[in-house]
């Protein structure tokens, strides 16, 4: 049976095959060849692979072995333990000490590439909205994490980031300079399509999850926290990804900053469910004469779209036309409430 691979030069291979594995793109059913010189990796979603790792790859269809099975923790226990994977990290919420350290073990024992792992040791807290670990396995709590083409660096124990928002996030980078750019559509320099002068405003930018990815894409990016190390880590992530001349980093409420980039906006992301509606009136400062707001909220499932909607015509309907563009459940977050975000154009 043949299936879509990704073909790669040897010498780019590792560092291909770990940007596709961080995208949960391979196929683990097909072992990756070595055929003629070149590298073939089993890829699950072609498209999604392609923009992973650039248009400059092929993506062919081939015949590969199939995989002998590979060691799992839930093979070495008597359950199928729960984690989630980040970069080399495996994420675990256990509050029975013997069995967090019985799923390390089996992690470790497993054929996963983890070196890291660590338990959730207190639900997300304070203005940053950190939490605190458990160091199981491994040297600390920074890991390098990577998603369609991009790169991060972070430290779990002082910034907030969540691996499950990856889809989502490339759904709204997609979005930035047209349909023909990527975030992984490099350009010889290493820098991604011009997005014809698109500026984007992250509010809540933490590490970059969106701002980089836009940087890639042409567009160039402020992304505000109120978080120092945040800031610290979007800086040194701007700088790995080669967008530092697309992007500055503020540490500061975004509610003080508003006022330096009036009408300076194209596109503004609104990551901070709960409360994103306290930062309305900075976003209609922020907001050009055509913007694209990208609001997200948290909200009970008989009516998840309509308390943002109504804030946002609230607070823009004196100054803008607003059209909602697309209503979009993130995920599901609690019993009963969802994860949601409003694509909104606001047209002065």
């Amino acid at each position: 049976m043949e299936v879509p691979c990704v073909r790669v030069a040897p010498e780019r291979g590792e560092a291909t095959r770990s940007t596709l594995a961080d995208a949960n793109l391979i196929d683990d059913g097909y072992e990756i060849s070595v055929e003629d010189n070149w590298l073939y990796i089993p890829v699950t979603a072609p498209q999604a692979a392609r923009e992973a790792v650039g248009d400059d790859v092929e993506i062919v269809s081939r015949r590969v072995p199939e995989r002998e099975s590979q060691t799992t923790p839930a093979d070495l226990l008597a359950f199928d333990p729960t984690y989630e994977r980040l970069g080399k990290a495996a994420l675990i919420d256990e509050d029975d000490s013997e069995r967090a350290r019985a799923i390390t073990d089996a992690i470790l024992e497993s054929d996963l590439p983890v070196e890291t792992v660590l338990n959730k040791a207190s639900k997300v807290k304070g203005e940053t909205r950190v939490r605190d670990w458990e160091l199981l396995a491994g040297e600390d709590t920074e890991v390098v994490h990577r998603e369609y083409g991009c790169e991060f660096l972070l430290d779990l124990a002082e910034v907030y980031f969540s691996p499950r928002l990856a889809t989502e996030r490339h759904r709204v980078a997609e979005q930035v300079g047209g349909s023909e750019a990527h975030c992984a559509s490099e350009t010889a320099s290493g820098q991604g399509p011009r997005a014809a002068g698109e500026h984007a405003f992250d509010m809540f930018a933490g590490v970059g999850p969106f701002v980089i990815p836009f940087a890639k894409r042409g567009a160039e990016c402020v992304g505000v926290d109120i978080n120092p190390d945040a800031i610290e880590y979007l800086r040194e992530n701007a700088h790995r990804n080669g967008v530092e001349d697309r992007v500055t980093a503020i540490n500061d409420d975004v509610r003080d900053v508003a006022i330096d980039y009036e009408d300076w906006a194209d596109r503004i992301v609104m990551n901070l469910p709960h409360s994103a509606d306290e930062f309305l009136e900075s976003a209609v400062t922020l907001a050009g004469d055509d913007c694209t707001l990208h609001y997200y909220d948290i909200q009970h499932e008989d009516d998840p779209f309509g308390p943002g909607e109504r804030a946002i015509r609230a607070a823009a309907e004196s100054e803008y036309d607003v059209t909602v563009k697309n209503r979009h459940t993130v995920r599901s977050y609690a019993p009963h409430e969802l994860n949601v975000c409003l694509d909104v154009r606001l047209e002065r």
